[in-house]
């Protein structure tokens, strides 16, 4: 088994993006997944104690499809994100300083434009990024991985492509055999230089039902999953344990 391929997802439910490397810590997500999201006016969330909260409070792909067209691209070392609409608009901003979040947030808002929600008093979406925190899906930090022979057998039953991006996953595993992965609950791995621990497995939900290229809801994997295999699970979440680098191509083996 090794990486077949490398994602991270810088805002919450926009674009992915491939890297060749990565180097993660104990007990951290892979560095900048999720490191910025558009919160919901409505939103549970506190800015003064950035706890997580579920992603129905955030911009997300399970609720606004729309934001599949949007491509966004974050450099870390110059610090700035760009995000472009389908129509060519363009916004370039540092997504860590007080005007560059409330540009981003204009621009996010008037692209959801009806789906953008609102609070008590008229309270606004927002653009948030707080160090050292992640806007994932999991209540601790951790890394995703799909097998591909999972997903193969997925596409088997249905009869058709599901185009992996719509997974979200961080590590794709290449020559693994189907479901496999599932075996692993409560041991450890290694992947490259690290070690992580397998925690549980990913149950999925409507974010997979869009289709990453033309944002439309035109198959329904949950449904699938049920079907077929009797659980809606595709992928697991795993805690690094061991610190260390990896990249596309490095083994990953199942410890003890």
């Amino acid at each position: 088994m090794h990486i077949e391929s490398l994602y991270r997802y810088p805002v919450k439910g926009l674009s992915p993006e491939t890297l060749n490397g990565a180097h993660l810590a104990p007990g951290r997500c892979l560095p900048w997944d999720r490191a910025f999201a558009l919160a919901q006016g409505d939103a549970a969330f506190d800015p003064e104690n950035p706890a997580w909260v579920q992603k129905s409070h955030f911009m997300c792909l399970a609720r606004n499809a729309k934001i599949a067209n949007l491509k966004s691209c974050f450099d870390d070392a110059a610090r700035r994100l760009v995000v472009t609409a389908p129509e060519g608009q363009r916004l370039e901003a540092d997504p860590f300083t007080p005007a560059g979040q409330d540009a981003l947030t204009a621009f996010l808002t008037r692209y959801l434009g009806a789906e953008a929600r609102y609070g008590a008093n008229g309270k606004a979406p927002r653009f948030h990024h707080f160090p050292n925190h992640s806007f994932c899906d999991h209540k601790t930090q951790v890394i995703s991985l799909i097998g591909r022979g999972s997903l193969a057998a997925l596409e088997a039953a249905a009869g058709a492509t599901r185009d992996k991006r719509r997974f979200r996953a961080n590590i794709y595993i290449e020559n693994i055999e189907p479901w496999a992965e599932f075996a692993w609950m409560g041991r450890h791995i290694r992947v490259g230089e690290t070690v992580l621990e397998v925690q549980e497995p990913i149950d999925r939900c409507a974010a997979t039902s869009v289709n990453p290229d033309t944002a439309e809801r035109d198959a329904n994997p949950v449904k699938e999953l049920q079907q077929h295999f009797g659980h809606i699970e595709l992928g697991v979440f795993a805690a690094v344990v061991q610190g260390g680098e990896i990249r596309p191509g490095d083994e990953i083996a199942l410890l003890g």
